[in-house]
């Protein structure tokens, strides 16, 4: 009995370790969670499944079509009749040159004799092709290219997936961040209010400068709620998104750190290009209309196929027999020809076209991936911005504060250097978060 117990507190601790284990997450956690639990994607598996399926399938053409089948009936007339006139019939003695003078006959009476009446039929027959003008090992590369698409089609999407989730994750990062800072601000005012409140009572100041720090907490505590209230909303929508249940207390675990400079990811655009899974999906395209065309091509040739067949046949009362064969035939589209000529132009047109998307589509992703590089500098110059502004401002509220210590400035300045100091602070979140966030896309768009 104790160990049947000890049994049930062992996975008692282990789920509630499961449970804390998801109080807090990591963005590797966060996009793991994404790519096992997104519907989107399971779906587009499933295509990968199915074109795999596909591929098996077209590579059975290489092997010979068999077919049997058989016919038992049993007719209620004869399905073959044959008449037979009546009339005298020579009576041969055996001697061959009386023959033709018989002076004897036999009568033989009028019949019909009915043939067919029930019967057996069996078959099995084989065709194996054996020029088929390369319709068969094109139609299996263009099966295997189907999956190949369907896999970068898959990519393309897990992509899209991991880009969304780490820019909701850096999001709430943020919100995070910035409710940081509003706590602090708030533990400032608290201290202020009872410093200012002593003072009026002191009848060092007027009752105005209590109000400006009762009013400045007013307007915190309202800003914490709005911001509590988005945090909520945005961890929520991260939840359903990432799959995985709602839970008030979970925090995510990654610090708004910059270390490294964004040349430390620099790429040359035409490599990156290459990397692309657009760019990949382009040339799919171009091959494609390749294989097309070598298809259609294919339907203007000759067709030359060997068969084995093997029938069984059984008529009425008659012995059963097997006939065996062995043929060859040979197919020549002749009357297609004409009109297959503008057909084949037709599709010699669509390859170009498609070469034209592949030169037209790479220039617009080697553009992507400039401007990508372009805005991850951007934002690393607003962080360094951000940065040196929130140092100025840590400054100006130290020294702020310590006049205001010593009598020599207001409340209202006070006041007015520590919001200019909390809004800086800000700032600088979201320069950080903003960074991060154009650094996946950079890395997206440089196809890591």
């Amino acid at each position: 009995m104790k160990k049947k117990y000890l049994y049930f507190l062992l996975i008692a601790l282990m789920s509630i370790n499961k449970v804390f284990a998801l109080k807090e997450l990591t963005l590797e956690d966060c996009k793991n969670f994404a790519v096992k639990n997104n519907t989107i994607l399971k779906n587009s598996n499933l295509e990968i499944e199915g074109s795999q399926q596909v591929e098996k399938s077209a590579f059975t053409n290489y092997f010979p079509s068999i077919s049997a089948g058989g016919l038992i009936w049993n007719a209620q007339k004869s399905l073959l009749e044959m008449e037979m006139q009546g009339g005298n019939l020579p009576v041969y003695d055996g001697n061959p040159a009386n023959l033709s003078k018989a002076t004897q006959f036999a009568y033989f009476p009028s019949s019909t004799i009915g043939l067919m009446q029930k019967g057996i039929i069996g078959y099995i027959n084989a065709v194996q092709p054996i020029f088929t003008g390369g319709r068969i090992y094109y139609g299996n590369n263009l099966a295997s290219l189907g999956k190949d698409v369907s896999v970068l089609k898959g990519r393309l999407t897990e992509d899209e997936i991991l880009s969304k989730t780490e820019e909701q994750y850096w999001q709430i990062v943020t919100l995070e961040e910035k409710m940081k800072t509003v706590k602090k601000y708030e533990e400032f005012l608290n201290r202020l209010l009872l410093q200012v409140e002593d003072a009026y009572k002191s009848g060092l100041i007027l009752q105005n400068d209590v109000l400006k720090v009762k009013l400045k907490i007013s307007e915190l505590l309202l800003n914490k709620s709005k911001l509590d209230n988005g945090k909520k909303l945005a961890l929520m929508a991260f939840c359903q998104y990432i799959g995985i249940p709602y839970d008030s207390t979970l925090t995510l675990n990654e610090e708004l750190k910059i270390d490294d400079l964004p040349q430390s990811l620099y790429i040359d655009k035409n490599e990156a290009l290459k990397k692309r899974t657009e760019y990949m999906l382009l040339e799919k395209s171009v091959k494609a209309e390749k294989l097309q065309t070598n298809l259609k091509f294919g339907e203007y040739l000759p067709q030359v196929t060997i068969g084995i067949n093997e029938t069984y046949l059984k008529f009425d009362e008659n012995n059963g027999r097997t006939i065996g064969m062995l043929y060859g035939t040979v197919s020549i589209p002749i009357s297609n020809w004409w009109g297959g000529s503008y057909e084949l132009q037709e599709r010699k047109i669509k390859e170009e076209i498609a070469e034209n998307n592949l030169k037209n589509n790479s220039e617009l992703l080697v553009l992507q991936i400039e401007k990508a590089w372009q805005d991850l500098i951007d934002a690393y110059d607003q962080y360094l911005l951000s940065k040196q502004t929130c140092e100025q401002a840590n400054d100006n509220l130290a020294q702020v504060e310590d006049s205001y210590k010593h009598g020599v400035i207001k409340v209202s300045d006070l006041l007015e250097a520590q919001a200019l100091n909390q809004q800086a602070e800000q700032q600088l979140i979201e320069a950080k978060a903003g960074y991060f966030v154009k650094q996946s896309v950079y890395l997206k768009a440089t196809g890591r």
